[in-house]
């Protein structure tokens, strides 16, 4: 079990090193100017991410919650959106226009710490059958 974590904090911590530099250098060099900080969006979806997969494989021991765990799933990933709306409030609403690259800005580190959660959990969920 700690080796899986340990790799789960290795894969997060390398693809948000890794998709955070190539994104702030992209934008860095297409002179873009992000209304939020885009650091705090990469730190925000590696500590979620992270914390979702440590959890569920935690709680997969536990037979009686391993049933549940798609469900749980699913409402973490409502939670997620709703906490990114809540932190990043005054840049996504306050705005009269959120401009395209900002919105793309958003949307591509939660495409990349998304895919690569499910295929944790999906992993996690796979292992007991």
């Amino acid at each position: 079990m700690i080796k899986s974590i340990l790799l789960y904090t290795l894969v997060f911590f390398t693809i948000f090193f890794v998709s955070f530099f190539l994104h702030d250098n992209y934008i860095q060099n297409q002179h873009i100017i992000l209304p939020f900080s885009l650091k705090k969006v990469y730190l925000f979806h590696l500590g979620f991410s992270l914390l979702i997969c440590t959890n569920f494989l935690l709680f997969s021991i536990v037979d009686k919650i391993f049933e549940q765990l798609g469900f749980i799933y699913l409402a973490t990933i409502v939670l997620k959106i709703v906490l990114l709306c809540i932190v990043f409030y005054n840049p996504i609403f306050t705005k009269d226009d959120l401009s395209f690259n900002s919105r793309i800005a958003l949307f591509i580190p939660a495409i990349i710490f998304l895919l690569t959660e499910a295929i944790f959990v999906a992993k996690i969920l796979m292992k007991k059958q």
